[in-house]
């Protein structure tokens, strides 16, 4: 997975993955309940070694947000508020990271707040 290398991101890949992996479940791409693609799958998809993609699905299956059944694979956890919680984990990260860009370009909190109001319709559907 060298998309988050590319961006400078110089975390372990299975922690980049794991976060990726994440995403998926709260923005619903992997749903509640439904079987996730298997390791190897996975591994083809981000060019690593399935090792890192078992390790990443492991720190999931910690956090609960997902369950490896033996012979069925592995499905994400039908828990709302484990999902919820995880969506606003994520949502609370970006909203920090773009506050300290703002910040960073001079911007403060009432021109921030007219630019979300003005860009936000702008962006549907993306």
């Amino acid at each position: 997975m060298n998309r988050g290398s590319a961006r400078g991101d110089t975390r372990p890949i299975w922690i980049q993955l794991s976060d990726e992996y994440r995403r998926r479940i709260a923005a619903g791409e992997w749903r509640a309940g439904a079987r996730i693609p298997s390791v190897r799958e996975l591994a083809l998809e981000s060019g690593v070694n399935p090792n890192t993609v078992q390790r990443a699905l492991a720190e999931l299956d910690a956090r609960g947000l997902t369950a490896a059944e033996r012979t069925t694979g592995r499905f994400v956890t039908v828990d709302a508020a484990a999902v919820d919680a995880v969506r606003a984990d994520l949502a609370g990260a970006t909203t920090d990271e773009h506050i300290r860009t703002l910040r960073g370009l001079g911007i403060g909190i009432d021109d921030a707040l007219r630019l979300l109001t003005e860009r936000w319709p702008l962006t549907k559907g993306e």
